[in-house]
């Protein structure tokens, strides 16, 4: 009887045991060889919000069984900030919305990585504002001096018909190539282990090509590397030197760990050594953004890149790779620098950010744009503003000259939508009490609101006023540029699961969307493509 008990307590041992030698098997075969021709690959995705940080880490653990019989094991550690999306707000307690410009377009192309390798986006990589303004629209140009037009319109909210959409639209002139001024440009490039991947070291070479051969000899060009340590591989040299700018850049090679702090004081330090006075004075840091090596603190890194900005040395951050892609990092690090951040996930994107939007990437003409938007409680019950949540700022930072904010450069467009819901509608918000030692008055108008712009020159500190008012009456036709920024909009609310995407469908997009496919050097177009995408994902 003794034997039977211990036999039975080795065998439940046993078999307890067993799942834990099954890991150990898999993990220790990764380099063990398995049925040749087998191409499979296991996703396991653990995706949870780090305590204390405020952003989301992007946990992929990837077991690959390739044509060489083996396993791989990769981590995916991409981070993003987390998103809470703007709510509806009650007109007569704030009627005030106030938020930066926001000219960026890096969630967008980052967006389409995912889809084309048939994955869904992390619902915080989906930024609506930068998927709007992704594309160009057709807003006159602006008049006299100022530096840009201010376009409103409003129209019926295709996801919501009992709701109507404001768009407010911005405009800046457009230059030529002849016309921008002079370029002090220091290229900032990572070259750690991190970036030796085909989309990465490789894509980056190509794409700062690109914009070398658009430069002249006005225009400088310096470059500086970081790995385990930061190094001047290039002193300031004229950009018709186009044969030894490329010889540095292209003997450029990976390998080492990311000192990414130290390359960047490096890279300001040269750029303010070459300082051109009235000229575009500017780092492009191009980096997958894993800093993980030296002082990495970004509080640290966004404290030097505001004392630069004030020295009038700006700053482009321009994002390469996957897996352990920092967008977090990157976004926050452009927005401080007085300069845009995009994602560069192929050479067409490249060419887009770097040749065909060379005026708008690298010529700021109007610095700390704000948005303040006053609703008429009268007309408007409740608003949402889409989009910008990373951007909102006080009611009282509108006048504060103090207070950073976005820039647009030459030829840029910015879009802004509003879902307003009508004075006369039954619709739940949330209120305050009523106070006991004011009262509000309202003020007969027919006006819906008034759009206010504050922003200064590139030189200047400070700001100048527009101001445009949006009347009650709404169009008889909706504008091509409603349409399709309300399409673009849907589809991010789709993408986020949104829980305002009321009627919203993959259909109703692409409805829209191939209404206006054509033009605009073939982004809508493909546009398109990425919503069949989703869908089919979906």
């Amino acid at each position: 009887m003794k034997m039977n008990i211990v036999s039975k307590y080795r065998s439940n041992v046993l078999w307890l045991l067993i799942p834990f030698f099954l890991m150990a098997v898999l993990f220790s075969s990764c380099s063990s060889s398995v049925n040749k021709g087998l191409n499979s690959s296991l996703m396991v995705e653990n995706s949870h919000l780090e305590k204390g940080t405020g952003y989301y880490d992007i946990i992929d653990m990837d077991i690959n069984i390739g044509d060489d019989d083996t396993y791989s094991l990769e981590y995916n550690t991409e981070d993003y900030n987390v998103i809470e999306e703007n709510i509806f707000l009650d007109t007569y307690n704030n009627p005030l919305s106030t938020f930066s410009v926001d000219v960026d377009t890096a969630s967008y192309s980052n967006i389409r990585r995912f889809l084309n390798s048939s994955q869904k986006p992390p619902v915080d990589a989906v930024r609506i504002e930068e998927m709007i303004n992704y594309f160009t629209y057709d807003y006159p140009d602006a008049d006299g001096d100022e530096p840009f037009s201010i376009t409103t319109e409003i129209g019926q909210c295709p996801w919501n018909p009992e709701n109507k959409l404001m768009l407010v639209g911005l405009q800046t002139k457009k230059l030529s190539t002849e016309q921008l001024p002079p370029s002090n440009l220091v290229f900032l490039i990572d070259v750690s282990g991190s970036m030796d991947e085909p989309n990465k070291l490789p894509l980056l070479k190509s794409a700062f090509k690109l914009l070398v051969d658009e430069l002249d000899e006005d225009d400088r060009v310096s470059i500086v590397v970081y790995a385990g340590a930061a190094g001047l591989v290039l002193d300031s040299t004229p950009g018709n030197e186009k044969d030894k700018i490329l010889d540095a850049l292209m003997n450029l090679e990976a390998g080492g760990s990311t000192a990414g702090a130290e390359g960047i004081k490096l890279a300001y330090d040269v750029a303010k050594k070459n300082f051109i006075k009235s000229g575009n004075n500017r780092v492009i840091l191009a980096t997958d953004g894993d800093f993980n090596v030296g002082i990495s603190s970004e509080a640290e890194l966004v404290r030097l890149i505001e004392k630069k900005r004030d020295e009038g040395i700006f700053l482009t951050v321009l994002g390469f790779g996957t897996g352990n892609y920092k967008d977090s990092k990157m976004e926050s690090l452009a927005d401080k620098g007085n300069g845009n951040y995009a994602y560069i996930d192929n050479i067409a994107e490249a060419r887009k950010v770097l040749v065909n939007e060379m005026g708008a990437t690298l010529n700021t003409v109007a610095k700390d744009v704000k948005i303040q938007v006053e609703f008429n409680p009268a007309k408007v019950k409740a608003y949402r503003l889409i989009g910008y949540e990373n951007r909102l700022l006080r009611n009282e930072d509108f006048n504060n000259d103090s207070v950073d904010a976005g820039e647009i450069g030459a030829g840029h467009s910015v879009t802004a939508l509003y879902e307003i819901v009508s004075a006369n509608l039954d619709f739940e918000v949330s209120k305050v009490d009523e106070l006991k030692y004011q009262k509000s008055q309202l003020v007969e108008s027919d006006e819906i609101a008034t759009v206010k712009v504050r922003y200064k020159k590139p030189d200047s500190d400070t700001s100048e006023l527009l101001s445009e008012t949006v009347l009650e009456k709404a169009e008889e036709n909706t504008s091509k540029n409603l349409e399709f920024a309300a399409a673009v909009a849907e589809f991010g609310m789709l993408l986020r699961e949104s829980k305002y995407k009321g009627n919203s469908s993959y259909d109703h997009v692409l409805e829209v969307a191939k209404q206006y496919a054509d033009g605009d050097d073939g982004y809508r177009s493909e546009f398109v493509k990425l919503v069949e995408k989703a869908e089919s994902i979906n």
